[in-house]
């Protein structure tokens, strides 16, 4: 047997120069988000439904048809707010919804922008104003045709319902995960696209009183590599990023930097790495009665890990 397993290459001649590739997915979790019994609400994706981890652990089909949800997060009331997408098969609704968890009841909040349909509402933060940040990108290319805004941005939402495009081609390429500090005075906004040499940067930018971005500067670039998709925020102030990838997907990645979650502090310092060893990496999300426990969800797994800092969250919770 050889001494080391991980330097062994496929059989002499028996497969050439074939590369493995993905041949189906039965999943592709996301938009992890806690409430404050400590159910965990997530996506799937592929599936078209949002699945519930109840504290107990028991695991459940919470909403069969989730017009393709990605993101989800729970607004100051308890209610769930969602980015109902459009990625990953037919049936998207490209718009966000807010569900009351008493009643089951759901409302949509925004469907159209000045007339125009969504690309795929895809991760959402809150504020403490009840003020909506969401991103709306598209990453399937081919259903490019449908698309009506002729650009990818984020918007906001304010609670009388009116909506504000405030970031937008080509100052950002293709928004993904979106965060906001504790203080609600920085955004923080992940840049990811696939394309040759497209960006794969986490941005930060000041937010004025009124919601509105300025002062970009770079808080982490993971280019080459597989950069961050979701992010969320602790009460310190540092950005925890799901990022990388072990085995790229495309020639326009790499493996440089390996999956995980990468918490870098407000001053763009990379404090460290939790190491989380399966492709790939989407969307985390803090919860627990002391907000301690953060939630990763990958490709098809939810994973859970125990941490020494308070998530940020903006509904009420129990004490941290």
């Amino acid at each position: 047997m050889p001494n080391d397993l991980k330097t062994l290459g496929p059989p002499e001649g028996l497969v050439g120069g074939s590369t493995l590739t993905t041949a189906a997915s039965v999943a592709f979790t996301e938009g992890p988000a806690v409430d404050a019994d400590g159910s965990v609400y997530f996506s799937d994706i592929v599936n078209n439904r949002i699945m519930k981890r109840a504290a107990d652990g028991t695991l459940s089909v919470w909403r069969a048809d989730s017009g393709r949800t990605n993101g989800n997060m729970f607004d100051a009331h308890g209610r769930l707010v969602s980015c109902e997408g459009a990625e990953f098969g037919p049936g998207g609704r490209r718009r966000l919804v807010r569900t009351d968890m008493r009643t089951g009841a759901v409302e949509v909040l925004t469907e159209r922008f000045e007339g125009k349909r969504y690309n795929s509402p895809n991760d959402l933060a809150i504020d403490r104003a009840g003020r909506i940040y969401f991103t709306d990108p598209r990453y399937k290319t081919e259903e490019q045709a449908e698309l009506e805004m002729g650009c990818e941005a984020v918007y906001r939402l304010d609670p009388d319902g009116r909506v504000t495009r405030i970031l937008s081609q080509p100052v950002i390429q293709k928004p993904n995960g979106i965060t906001l500090s504790p203080d609600d005075r920085i955004l923080y906004l992940v840049d990811s696209s696939p394309v040759p040499g497209g960006r794969r940067r986490i941005w930060a930018f000041d937010l004025s009183p009124e919601g509105l971005p300025a002062n970009p500067r770079v808080l982490w670039d993971f280019a080459p590599g597989r950069g961050a998709d979701g992010i969320r925020m602790d009460v310190l102030g540092n950005v925890w990023a799901a990022a990388g990838i072990a085995c790229p997907r495309h020639a326009n990645e790499t493996a440089e930097v390996p999956p995980g979650v990468y918490v870098i502090a407000p001053q763009g310092k990379l404090l460290g790495r939790i190491p989380v060893h399966e492709d790939c990496l989407t969307n985390l999300a803090f919860g627990g009665p002391d907000l301690k426990t953060l939630y990763i969800v990958s490709g098809k797994s939810l994973f859970s890990i125990q941490v020494t800092v308070a998530g940020h969250l903006v509904y009420p919770q129990r004490a941290r």
